[in-house]
């Protein structure tokens, strides 16, 4: 079955931490092992796992991407967010997670994220979780 997250993004280029609302699906669903898919449903957002722990992380991440995709007068997309279509891609629209003892399998430090690359705006995620 596939569950929805909806998202509200505050900003033109932020990371979201998703992960409590997604182990909250997982503790629901009652899955002690498995995988859990993350998808994002937009072409101008994307999903990272990366560090959790200290929020400068996020920042700098998003400030890398910034400046190496830019807002350039080269792009041709008529909506004006060729940039964000770009960070889309290069981070990527979905992850693969592990389910284990009931809750995502991450390293001390990671987090899961979502990527907003067009805000502010509404944004949907989708999660599906799968027994082994």
């Amino acid at each position: 079955m596939i569950q929805y997250l909806t998202l509200k993004s505050r900003e033109r280029t932020e990371l979201i931490d998703i992960t409590a609302r997604v182990e909250e699906l997982i503790a629901a669903s009652m899955v002690g092992s498995g995988c859990c898919d993350v998808f994002v449903l937009h072409t101008t957002a994307a999903v990272t796992v990366n560090e959790g722990a200290d929020p400068a992380v996020k920042r700098d991440i998003a400030n890398c991407l910034d400046r190496l995709v830019p807002d350039a007068h080269y792009f041709t997309h008529a909506e004006g967010n060729s940039a964000a279509h770009v960070k889309s891609s290069l981070v990527g629209s979905c992850q693969r997670l592990l389910i284990d003892r009931g809750k995502l399998l991450l390293g001390t430090w990671q987090a899961l994220y979502f990527c907003e690359f067009d805000g502010p705006r509404e944004r949907k995620v989708a999660v599906r979780i799968s027994a082994d």
